[in-house]
C-alpha cells in the first residue's frame, strides 16, 4: 500500500472511503452516489460529443441543470454503437488524462474496445479489495489465486511484472489454464504449504479442482473464505466447493469494461453492489425496471472513468433484483439476489418463456451425469432445436441417460423441441478463461 501511495495512486483513499461508508445508512450513501452521477453527466455534456445532444434530447440536461428524474430516457449504449462512435465517446480532455486501452472478455461475442482512466483503474482495484475484506481479507493477507494466464501457457512464464506485482500482493497464482490431473495435485500441495487467507478463482477452475481433491480423498487447507468470479456461482458448484474446503464461498461479479460490482458477503443474502463505482439497472426487454424475482438485462453507468464514459451500458449479463434492498448484515450496499448468466446463455422458447443455464446446468450435469459426462456445452440453434456437446467418459452409461435428458429438456423448451448430441474430443474456453455451458444463438 506504501508503495501505491508513493505512486500517486488514489487506490488507498478510496479505499479507506469505502470502508468508512461500509455501515453508514444505504439512504445516506445513495445521495453520494447521486453526486456522481451528476457530475459525470456533465462532465459528458460538455466534453463527450456522443452525448452531448443525447443528454439535451433525453431532458436529462436543461440548461447546466441535471434532472435525473429523465435518466431512463438516455438511449442504452451497445458493443455496436460504441463500435461505431468510438472516437465520439471519447472526452475532448482526453490527452490531460491519464489513460489505457482496455477490451470486453469477448464472453458473449466479439471483444469490444475502449478507454479506461487511472483514476477509475484505482476505484475499481479498491472496490475489489474492498469485497475482499467480506471474506476477512486485509491487504497483506497472504492470497492464492486460481486465474487464467495465457501469457504462462504461450511463454512458459507470467512474466517479470507480474512477478513482482503478486510478490507485493502477498500472492502466488495458479493457472487454470493448466489443470491437467498432476496440475491440480500440485495445486493442492501449494495450498497446503501457503495456507492463504482467502483463494481468489474462476467459478468453473475451482469446482473442476474440488471435484478432483474429493474424487481423489485429497486434504486440502480450509482458508478463511473462497472468492469466485468470472462465471455463474451455480448453487451446486458452491455447495461442493464449501464441502471439500470447508469454508465459506463468496460470490463476486464484475467485468473487464466496468471492474467488480457486487460480490455477496458472509450472509449470503444476495450481491452487494459498490454504489459508489457503478449505477445498475436491471432492466426487462421493455426497458423497464424489473421487480424483485424477474430476470433482466444489466445495464451499467461508471460512475470514475471520464476518458470515456458508458452510460446505460447493456453488458451482456442478466440477473435478478433482490426481494430486500439491504441485507441484514447492516451494510448500507444495495442488493440484487443474484446474476443467471450471459444473455446470450439464458435460452427463450417461442412464447417467451425464459429457460436460465441453471436449469440445463442441473439437469445435464448433476442429475443425470453420473460420471460419464466429462464437460458438456448445450447450443440453442432456434427456438425448437437444442444441439448438445459432449465429452464422454463412458458412452454405455449415456446411452441408459440420454432419454432422460431428452425428455427433462423438452419439458422446459417445448415437447416440439429437437434434441440432438455431438460428441466431441474437447470443449475450449473462451480466450478470457470463461467456460460456456450454454450458449444460444437465438437473437
Amino acid at each position: 500500500m506504501g508503495l501505491l501511495k508513493f505512486d500517486g495512486s488514489q487506490l488507498p483513499s478510496v479505499l479507506k472511503f469505502l470502508k468508512s461508508r461500509e455501515y453508514q445508512p444505504l439512504e445516506s450513501n445513495e445521495k453520494i452516489q447521486k453526486k456522481r452521477l451528476k457530475k459525470l453527466l456533465i462532465h459528458c455534456y460538455e466534453n463527450v460529443p456522443y452525448y452531448h445532444d443525447v443528454l439535451v434530447e433525453s431532458g436529462v440536461m436543461v440548461g447546466n441543470e441535471v434532472d435525473l428524474t429523465k435518466f431512463s430516457n438516455i438511449p442504452v449504449l451497445t458493443k455496436e454503437i460504441i463500435r461505431e462512435h468510438f472516437e465520439d465517446l471519447k472526452s475532448k480532455d482526453t490527452d490531460e488524462r491519464k489513460w489505457y486501452l482496455n477490451t470486453s472478455g469477448g464472453s458473449t461475442g466479439e471483444p469490444v474496445k475502449f478507454l479506461q482512466d487511472n483514476v477509475s483503474w484505482d476505484h475499481g482495484m479498491a472496490g475489489k479489495w474492498f469485497f475482499s475484506t467480506f471474506a476477512g481479507k486485509d491487504i497483506s493477507d497472504k492470497e492464492v489465486k486460481l486465474w487464467g494466464s495465457e501469457r504462462d501457457v504461450l511463454k512458459g512464464s507470467i512474466g517479470f511484472k507480474a512477478k513482482i506485482k503478486n510478490m507485493i500482493f502477498n500472492r502466488v497464482l495458479l493457472n487454470s489454464f493448466r489443470m491437467s490431473e498432476s496440475d491440480m495435485r500440485e495445486y493442492v500441495k501449494t495450498i497446503n504449504k501457503k495456507k492463504p487467507v482467502i483463494i481468489e478463482a474462476y467459478v468453473q477452475s475451482i469446482y473442476e479442482l474440488s471435484k478432483f481433491i474429493k474424487n481423489n480423498n485429497l486434504e486440502v487447507y480450509s482458508p478463511p473464505g473462497i472468492i469466485t468470479s468470472a462465471g455463474t456461482l451455480y448453487p451446486e458448484y458452491q455447495q461442493l466447493i464449501e464441502e471439500v474446503f470447508g469454508t465459506k464461498v463468496y460470490n463476486r461479479y464484475g467485468s473487464r469494461e466496468v471492474g467488480d460490482m457486487a460480490c455477496s458477503c458472509e450472509k449470503g443474502e444476495g450481491l452487494h453492489l459498490n454504489l459508489f463505482h457503478q449505477y445498475i439497472e436491471i432492466l426487462d426487454d421493455k426497458g423497464e425496471p424489473c421487480k424483485p424475482g424477474e430476470i433482466g438485462q444489466i445495464h451499467v453507468t461508471t460512475l470514475n472513468n471520464y476518458v470515456m464514459p458508458l452510460i446505460r451500458y447493456q453488458i451482456g449479463d442478466m440477473a435478478i433484483p433482490a426481494e430486500n434492498e439491504q441485507c441484514s448484515c447492516g451494510r448500507g450496499l444495495p442488493l440484487i439476489k443474484g446474476v443467471v448468466g450471459r444473455q446470450m446463455d439464458v435460452f427463450k422458447t417461442k412464447n417467451g418463456r425464459v429457460v436460465p443455464g441453471e436449469f440445463f446446468i442441473h439437469f445435464i450435469g448433476v442429475v443425470y451425469n453420473k460420471d460419464f459426462i466429462s464437460k458438456f456445452q448445450v447450443v440453442q440453434k432456434d427456438y425448437e432445436s437444442v444441439v448438445i456437446r459432449l465429452v464422454l467418459r463412458d458412452e454405455i452409461k449415456f446411452g441408459s441417460y440420454k432419454k432422460k435428458i431428452i425428455d427433462s429438456i423438452k419439458d422446459v423448451m417445448g415437447q416440439d423441441c429437437k434434441v440432438e448430441f455431438e460428441f466431441v474430443e474437447d470443449i475450449e474456453p473462451t480466450k478470457s478463461g470463461k467456460y460456456r455451458y450454454t450458449i444460444s444463438e437465438v437473437k
